[in-house]
């Protein structure tokens, strides 16, 4: 940790006395965070195989370089520890592992194109399709009340040699956004594409893949609230290494909304994943995107705050085979002071093979205060009435969640 601080501020006072010869603007900010919190019962029985008490801290700075209202060079970096950890927690916190670069990428504007070139972040059909970083481009027309984006991400480089360009992965999207006022609507296409996918780890077991994404997000707002719609198809084909050939047919569908009462809101929201049909040979029918897709939901299952987990067999922030609904409530006590109580109930979409299907019902407690100015506290309380498809064995116990995080952004 002090060699990797030490290189940050050698390299800031480098920069601090060149910029002035680049004639730079700068800008710095951050986010910081330490969780405290503990996770019983996530296997969804007594054995403890999931049981977690933790302290853990994270750290992001930022930094951009504006060179003209048309070229800016954009970093983040990231630095986790859990508290008492072998990779930087431990006594003296000197880790070697736990510092990342997350993003490194030029943003350039020529006319009504922008250009992102680099290590980025991009967030799709609300992180049900995608919401990560990656390697790739996006480029970008701007016009009078639309945009259209074409993004291009390399999710797997097969290296140097002999046909190892037949083991890239390639994503491919297209993405527009028409805006109305304060509705939009944003269509989306996608091509997922490799000759030969067999040695990138998220697709092991699939010669060559081709897979298409056609999808929508709806915005609506009405005044009072406001509500959304996200629908996404999946189809084209896999080749196996057995030899054989699937079909791939999925879909997914989310519908939420909110409706604001003064101090008080209703929010929920409902969205259904396709499962794999064991009786089928020859077609693919789970919702499945390789790597990237990420959208948090519960506490318990679908990660939340404390997200270095979800409970057992539940498919997480990988949306796929999964019913899940959700009605809510929020309310703002003065500007310092929220609370939030949300009621959620989940099951498979596809039985597992003991022919259960209910993850379970869950009840998530929220308060957040505001210390100072750009200081919060939240504090969470979470418990789920596990289903039969939660635990495996004889001996089911719920699943609860207890913590707190500290956070300040700037």
């Amino acid at each position: 940790m002090k060699k990797i601080l030490t290189v940050l501020l050698a390299a800031g006072l480098v920069l601090a006395l060149t910029l002035p010869a680049w004639a730079v603007d700068s800008e710095f900010g951050g986010y910081w965070r330490t969780r405290a919190f503990t996770q019983q019962g996530f296997a969804g029985s007594d054995a403890g195989t999931q049981d977690l008490q933790q302290v853990d801290t994270r750290t992001r700075l930022f930094y951009t370089a504006i060179f003209s209202e048309d070229f800016k060079f954009v970093n983040r970096f990231e630095i986790n520890a859990a508290w008492g950890d072998t990779t930087g927690g431990n006594i003296g916190t000197d880790g070697t592992t736990i510092f990342r670069i997350k993003h490194t990428y030029g943003n350039f504007n020529f006319g009504p194109v922008n250009v992102l070139l680099g290590l980025q972040p991009r967030v799709l059909n609300r992180g049900f399709l995608f919401d990560d970083d990656y390697a790739g481009a996006a480029v970008t027309f701007k016009g009078e009340g639309f945009s259209v984006p074409f993004i291009w991400m390399k999710a797997y480089e097969g290296g140097m040699g002999n046909d190892k360009n037949d083991n890239d992965v390639d994503y491919f999207f297209l993405n527009p956004t028409f805006a109305f006022g304060k509705n939009a609507v944003k269509p989306l296409l996608g091509y997922i594409y490799s000759k030969d996918a067999s040695k990138w780890a998220s697709t092991t077991g699939n010669k060559e893949l081709k897979a298409y994404f056609v999808g929508l997000d709806a915005d609506v707002d009405f005044g009072m609230g406001s509500a959304w719609f996200t629908g996404l198809y999946e189809g084209g084909s896999a080749d196996l290494i057995s030899g054989a050939s699937q079909d791939v047919k999925a879909y997914l569908l989310a519908l939420g909304g909110k409706v604001n009462l003064g101090a008080l809101d209703i929010h929920g929201q409902v969205f259904y994943a396709t499962g794999e049909d064991r009786d089928s040979k020859d077609t693919t029918e789970a919702f499945f995107v390789p790597r990237g897709q990420s959208y948090y939901w519960s506490e318990i299952m679908g990660l939340g705050i404390f997200d270095n987990q979800a409970s057992k067999n539940s498919c997480a922030d990988k949306i796929s085979n999964i019913t899940a609904a959700n009605l809510g409530v929020g309310f703002k006590a003065s500007d310092k002071l929220s609370f939030a109580f949300d009621l959620w109930y989940a099951k498979l979409e596809e039985r597992d093979a003991k022919n259960n299907d209910a993850l379970g019902t869950e009840i998530d407690l929220k308060m957040t205060y505001s210390l100072m100015k750009n200081l919060n506290l939240d504090v969470v309380a979470a418990y789920l009435f596990v289903g039969d498809a939660t635990y495996t064995g004889a001996n089911d116990k719920d699943a609860y969640e207890v913590g707190t995080r500290l956070s300040f952004s700037f």
